[in-house]
Order: structure tokens, then C-alpha cells, then sequence
């Protein structure tokens, strides 16, 4: 039977996913957080799975890599020198990093770049996100999810034609740019919306979290689809055969 270690365990993310892991069976290892010792958890588990901080990632990952254990990261508000160290990482272990474990979201992502590739850089996109008033990164990261994905559709990449904000006189939108909004309030779990805006018709598409047991339910799928794999990058599309 596969063992899942869990780094964040006592946060609501944690929590929730060793309450779906025991409920379908599977064994929880041990968890830790801010000040435990990530070692001994990453060789005791067959598969880790990391919702804690991005502060927290680097040691996660030594701690993965000592154990040869392959690890889920659903932490958010990564920035490019975690994306470095995941890299590395997965030169050694098999890694799945997301910006969302939703299965919904996952299959939406595909859905974007599809919708993307298709349509053409005459239609705009704009990228809508809502969250509880505690969420403390922006754009969220099931947002910048779905932006490499309409990104990806369109042959480009999304720090070179990323705009997260206007405010005053910036002037006419320019084109082939894919704009973010961010709104925040009551305890929203995750609202996301992708609008095509094309001339005299719009395609929008999205989902809504109502609850967060979505996302662990992913995030254990996934755990147990990466473990034993070989060392590497993967995607949650992989987790359903996208």
C-alpha cells in the first residue's frame, strides 16, 4: 500500500488531504511543518506531498531528493528560483508541481490552450480569479496555471506578454498581451474565468471551487499516480491521461 508523507499537515490543505487519504485507504506516513525536521518523513513515505510555503520548498526538496522520494508541490506563489530548484530536483526524483489539483481545473487548462491555439492572437484573453480575503499571493496560481496554458496555445511565454494590473491612463490594450485580475473577499474558496474576446463575440470559460476537499482529492490522485515513477517533470494532465 502507498504512503503519503505530507508537508503543511496542519494547515487546511494538509488536513484535508489526510482525511481523503484515510478515507480511501491510504496510509499517511507522517506530516510535518514550520519547524519539524522534513527528513525523516521524506524516508518514511512512498510519495510527499507539499502544500506548506514557499520558504519551506528548498529544504522539502533535500529532504526528497536524500530519501529518493517522489514529491506533489501544490504550494503557491512559487517564484523563478523555486522553479530552478524544481528543476534540478527532478534531474533525480519524480516531480509533479501545480499551480491547482483540481481535476476540473486540470482538464480547463487544456480546454485554454486548445481554445487558444485555435481562435488566433486577433482574440484577447483576460483572466479572472476570486478568492477568500486571506489569500495573501496574486495573481493566484491556478490563474498563472491558466495563463502558461493560453500561453502555450498561442507559442509564446507568459512573462513576455503577462499584464497583472491597470490603473489610470495606460492607454489602448495591446495586442497578443493576456491581462489578470485579481479580486478578494468573504471566504470564496476559487473562482476562475478565461475570457476570448474576439470582435463582436466572446467565449468565456471557467470553474468554481465550492469546496476544498476538491483539491485534496486531486492532490492524492496525483500522489498516487507519481509514485514510482522515474525521475522527472510531470503535470497533473498526465495524472488523467492528457
Amino acid at each position: 500500500m502507498t504512503s503519503i508523507g505530507i508537508y503543511g499537515s496542519n494547515g487546511r490543505m494538509g488536513r484535508a488531504i489526510a482525511t481523503i487519504a484515510a478515507g480511501e485507504g491510504v496510509t499517511v506516513a507522517g506530516g510535518g511543518d514550520a519547524g519539524s525536521d522534513p527528513f525523516p518523513i521524506a524516508h518514511a513515505a512512498d510519495v510527499l506531498v507539499d502544500f506548506s510555503t514557499p520558504a519551506a520548498l528548498e529544504t522539502h526538496l533535500a529532504a526528497a531528493i536524500s530519501a529518493r522520494t517522489p514529491i506533489v508541490i501544490g504550494t503557491t506563489g512559487l517564484l523563478a528560483t523555486h522553479q530552478t530548484l524544481i528543476e534540478r530536483a527532478a534531474e533525480t526524483i519524480a516531480v509533479l508541481q501545480t499551480g491547482n489539483t483540481s481535476l476540473g481545473v486540470t482538464l480547463l487548462s487544456v480546454l485554454v490552450r486548445e481554445a487558444a491555439a485555435r481562435l488566433g492572437a486577433d482574440w484577447d484573453i483576460e483572466i479572472t480569479e476570486m478568492h477568500h480575503r486571506h489569500k495573501v499571493d496574486a495573481p493566484s496560481g491556478t490563474a498563472l496555471l491558466l495563463g502558461e496554458a493560453a500561453a502555450t496555445g498561442r507559442n509564446t511565454r507568459l512573462p513576455e506578454v503577462r499584464v497583472d494590473s491597470r490603473a489610470g491612463l495606460v492607454g489602448a490594450r495591446s495586442d497578443g498581451t493576456i491581462g489578470f485580475a485579481s479580486l478578494r473577499g468573504g471566504s470564496v474558496v476559487g473562482d476562475h474565468n478565461v475570457i476570448f474576446a474576439g470582435e463582436g463575440e466572446r467565449i468565456e470559460i471557467g470553474h468554481r471551487a465550492d469546496d476544498r476537499t476538491i483539491f485534496a482529492r486531486g492532490a492524492v490522485k496525483a500522489a498516487l499516480w507519481l509514485a514510482g515513477r522515474a525521475p522527472g517533470r510531470y503535470a497533473m494532465a498526465e495524472v488523467l491521461g492528457l
